[in-house]
């Protein structure tokens, strides 16, 4: 079913520089991802270079600690193609930054208690996008608050620019983190991303965000983020400023004027 976007979401999108959409995605489908991620650890689901199955021996925190998150999935497993090219998250993306979108990055997040997270970064420092229309889309499989190490954003950090030249981006400790003196400038913005499974955070390419430790003994913070950006954006990311690598970002809906790759497991043909 059609997602229609409210005046009332793009406000708070514009203003805030992200938006939550409660229940976007049904439990059905949040089912079908958690049960991929427990596949994952427990090495039912294999990646050469990236998912490999764990000692026969490991106990079952060994297994559980091995993945914090995992990159472009979508490149070998059809079912990472599928949620990136879902179709209630295409059609809140396609009035943030569309009509046009390209599907550029996926990253699951298994976050199992005690484990780290994320200092201060900016999206659009790791995948340039020109002009800059980088945004991210971050299912909650699992309830997220702050004992589980939420995202927490910083309110007005999407007017700033990206810091190319700063030091330590995503270091956990805001003293070294070169960010953290920008983060200081909004004293009281930041704010956690207190989500319920199958909600999902937009966020633009600019906004300062980072996430604390899971402190809980028993909770995991599960997510599935895709990284979408305007097909009518160019991109080098991935190789030197001068090559274009559009041709590598799978055109999920709309048109481009820019070479594009298409869906490798025919999800351009198949709506969920």
């Amino acid at each position: 079913m059609t997602y229609i976007l409210s005046v009332k979401e793009m406000k708070a999108f514009h203003e805030d520089g992200f938006l939550i959409v409660p229940k976007l995605i049904n439990q059905e489908d949040v089912q079908e991802l958690l049960d991929h991620t427990v596949d994952i650890m427990k090495g039912q689901v294999t990646v050469p270079g990236q998912i490999d199955p764990p000692p026969s021996d490991a106990t079952i925190e060994e297994i559980e600690q091995r993945y914090v998150r995992i990159h472009q999935l979508h490149f070998h497993l059809e079912i990472h193609e599928r949620y990136l090219l879902h179709s209630r998250i295409l059609d809140v993306l396609e009035k943030l930054i569309g009509p046009d979108i390209m599907a550029m990055q996926t990253m699951l997040f298994l976050k199992a208690p005690e484990q780290v997270g994320q200092g201060y970064h900016q999206d659009s420092y790791y995948i340039p996008t020109r002009p800059d229309t980088l945004c991210g889309a971050w299912i909650a499989l699992d309830d997220a608050d702050e004992e589980n190490g939420c995202v927490w954003f910083i309110r007005g950090t999407q007017y700033e620019p990206i810091y190319h030249d700063a030091q330590n981006v995503s270091h956990d400790d805001v003293n070294l983190n070169g960010l953290g003196k920008i983060a200081a400038k909004y004293p009281d913005n930041e704010v956690p991303a207190v989500m319920k499974s199958g909600d999902v955070a937009f966020f633009g390419g600019h906004v300062i965000h980072r996430s604390h430790s899971n402190e809980s003994r028993t909770r995991f913070r599960r997510a599935f983020v895709g990284h979408y950006a305007n097909a009518r954006s160019w991109t080098h990311w991935g190789a030197p400023l001068d090559e274009c690598r559009n041709n590598n970002q799978i055109l999920a809906r709309g048109n481009t004027h820019l070479p594009y790759a298409v869906s490798k497991f025919g999800q351009n043909k198949k709506r969920i």
